[in-house]
């Protein structure tokens, strides 16, 4: 018997945690029968259906969600038509939560795996190889029967739930770390979710189960023995339980490695004194943390069955902050019930003033299984019938407010979440009524000037924000050429200079002095001239005219944003 587990990922530096699990789960009996493949979207679908074609399985299983449904769903009708003999399965949370209508549109699936896997795979491996039982008695599947009154004309049977696993009984699927080179690797330490959160799919799994933690610390040194670049809990509230949360934190901290960044899913307002007080010691770069705020609209957050304490929420957000050492990703959705084009720039605003390293401007997915799905004609939701089943408009925003929102966000990757433009940015902000209102104005600059439909360059957002900015609101176009310069040198140690500064403004026998000084250091030391002190600039909004020489150090970067060390001095 052979059984191919198949990964379709968003990217290449994505790995599938769930095809790992199940086939860790199973190894011990079943490992000489099993292999995983995993390939990306961005693949050809005549490569994946050529290489699962040469492996020849008895059966192959794919793993769902919403980014590979659609393209699943395409390589199942096909690898049939190769492969007719092969069993074919699928899994993941977006087969999962809409089971039966994926059978009855998807002729070529024999069945379903609904929930967690683990348990389910290893009862279906069984009754693949040996025979024994049948269908009907296994939980957690959905699948054709062709038994009985059923032969020639089967029918879909939907089998009752699987019982929840215990997460400490399913071994460590990354035994060897050279398999996940150069990719993000995604660990868990607990499942289920205690909120309700009606658009999100954890909120169904009211079984909330920590893994052991022993064993969690012993998998996490043996990630940071091996120096992996990065692990990623998938835990949803990882800081449910603070005694768990903190017996992690603590011990990451006392075995950092100087390497290896954690990422963690988080409610802030969670986080007590303690909590962030052990945060001031970390490494620069450690840990990172994803907060959703989401809105906040006290109407829509109780109608989402959120439960969020905003003002709490960025207190802990700005003590964090001024530690500097935890990158901070806050997120918002766009397209919640009570949540208009107004309601959503407040929120926009409120969270934007928060700082937060960055700022994820999403859209609701209306998803099967959900609660916001269940009362999706109540709110009005009209959203995308395919996948990711995204928002186009509900009773409080149009369509119309939807676009200009995907310009915005469009604008606020660009030019924020890069964080390619921090100080220029800072500086034009107070030039407008509200940060809500730069980007949407920007985002209207783009658009009148055609270039969305254009792929630019690095150099040439900066020079597009200039040609933007300098027309604008009294905006000093020296000042904003020296801002845009220091942003653009903390990045990069440029070879060509943009447009709008071709020259430096230093006299000839001034530059050479300063770059004679520093020659000795190497060619990833960069000398630039400025006729205003731009972090002043940034901060205050004004500086003093005259001559600073600022040495960018590119063997220097900063662990949050990738800067390069900047050292001034005042001619």
């Amino acid at each position: 018997m052979k059984v191919v587990l198949a990964a379709i990922n968003a990217k290449y530096i994505h790995s599938n945690l769930a095809v790992h699990c199940l086939y860790s789960y199973s190894k011990e009996e079943f490992g000489q029968d099993i292999e995983i493949a995993e390939y990306t979207i961005n693949q050809q679908i005549d490569y994946i259906i050529k290489d699962l074609y040469m492996k020849k399985p008895d059966v192959a299983a794919f793993s769902c969600y919403i980014w590979n449904r659609d393209y699943i769903e395409k390589i199942v009708r096909e690898l049939h038509k190769v492969l007719p003999d092969t069993l074919i399965w699928a899994g993941g949370p977006e087969a999962s939560y809409d089971a039966v209508n994926m059978m009855n549109s998807v002729k070529e699936l024999q069945g379903i795996m609904v929930g967690e896997g683990e348990v389910t795979f290893n009862a279906l491996l069984h009754m693949w190889k040996y025979g024994q039982g049948s269908f009907k008695d296994i939980k957690g599947i959905v699948y054709r029967s062709n038994s009985g009154n059923n032969a020639g004309n089967p029918t879909i049977e939907v089998n009752p739930p699987a019982e929840p696993v215990n997460l400490s009984d399913v071994p460590f699927p990354y035994e060897n770390t050279d398999d996940f080179k150069n990719r993000i690797i995604y660990y868990e330490s607990s499942r289920g979710c205690p909120f309700s959160c009606s658009y999100c799919l954890s909120s169904i799994d009211k079984k909330l189960r920590f893994r052991d933690i022993e064993l969690v610390k012993k998998e996490l040194k043996f990630f940071m023995d091996n120096r992996v670049k990065q692990v990623k809990f998938v835990d949803r509230t990882f800081n449910c339980s603070k005694n768990h949360a903190m017996e992690i934190w603590r011990f990451i901290n006392d075995n950092d490695n100087g390497v290896t960044n954690f990422h963690f899913e988080i409610s802030a307002d969670l986080l007590d004194d303690e909590e962030i007080e052990l945060f001031k010691g970390f490494r620069p770069g450690l840990v990172q943390f994803e907060i959703g705020v989401q809105s906040v609209n006290p109407k829509t957050i109780k109608e989402i069955h959120r439960h969020m304490n905003l003002e709490r929420l960025s207190e802990v957000v700005k003590r964090i902050q001024s530690y500097g050492n935890i990158h901070q990703h806050l997120d918002l959705i766009a397209g919640l019930p009570y949540e208009d084009y107004d309601s959503f720039k407040k929120s926009f605003n409120d969270v934007y003033n928060m700082v937060p390293d960055q700022l994820q401007l999403g859209f609701l997915k209306v998803l099967n299984g959900s609660y916001m799905h269940e009362n999706h004609k109540e709110y009005g939701m009209v959203y995308h019938s395919e996948p990711p089943y995204e928002i186009l408009y509900n009773r409080w925003i149009s369509y119309d407010d939807v676009l200009k929102l995907k310009t915005i966000e469009e604008m606020v990757e660009v030019y924020y979440n890069s964080g390619q433009f921090k100080y220029t940015m800072e500086y034009m902000v107070r030039y407008f009524n509200s940060p809500f209102e730069m980007y949407e104005i920007l985002g209207k600059y783009y658009e009148d000037n055609g270039l969305f439909g254009e792929k630019q360059s690095r150099l040439k957002r900066y020079e597009i924000l200039y040609d933007f900015a300098r027309h604008r609101n009294n905006i000093n176009s020296d000042e904003l050429k020296a801002l845009l310069m220091y942003d653009l040198y903390l990045r990069e140690n440029l070879k060509s200079r943009p447009a709008f500064r071709r020259e430096q403004p230093a006299p000839p026998d001034k530059l050479k002095e300063f770059n004679r000084k520093y020659r000795g250091l190497g060619r990833n030391i960069h000398v630039e001239s400025f006729k205003y002190n731009p972090v002043e600039l940034a901060l205050y909004g004004t500086s003093k005219k005259g001559m600073y020489f600022i040495r960018f150090d590119y063997t220097k970067r900063n662990a949050l944003d990738n800067n390069a060390s900047a050292t001034m001095e005042e001619a």
